[in-house]
């Protein structure tokens, strides 16, 4: 196995190191700055998530209390089930499952 990474590496011509930027494109951000702007990138989007989720949760109360006042129960199962099924879909039956029943039971309350 050393053979071939010996023969990759003196492959490569000694008058072009790997690290040089091309000619063609912008030089690359440091892997520090980049981590940074993509964290800062991940906040944003988390901040997004929260207000969204919030929002959500204001909606599913004011649904629930709306059908409880005109004599229906707090939920429709058939409703959930296919919040479940499009969260599962989406993200996976383990974790689009666990998040969609975590909205679900965070908007209506404990059964």
């Amino acid at each position: 196995m050393s053979t071939t990474l010996e023969t990759t590496v003196t492959s490569t011509p000694a008058s072009t190191p790997a690290s040089t930027p091309s000619s063609t494109g912008p030089e690359p951000a440091a892997p520090a700055e980049r981590i940074a702007e993509l964290r800062a990138e991940i906040d944003a989007c988390d901040a997004e998530i929260i207000r969204q989720v919030q929002r959500r949760l204001e909606v599913s109360r004011e649904i629930g209390q709306l059908r409880t006042a005109a004599g229906g129960t707090r939920l429709s199962l058939a409703r959930e089930q296919a919040v479940l099924a499009a969260f599962s879909d989406a993200l996976g039956p383990a974790d689009g499952t666990t998040l969609g029943m975590m909205l679900l039971r965070r908007g209506r309350g404990a059964l």
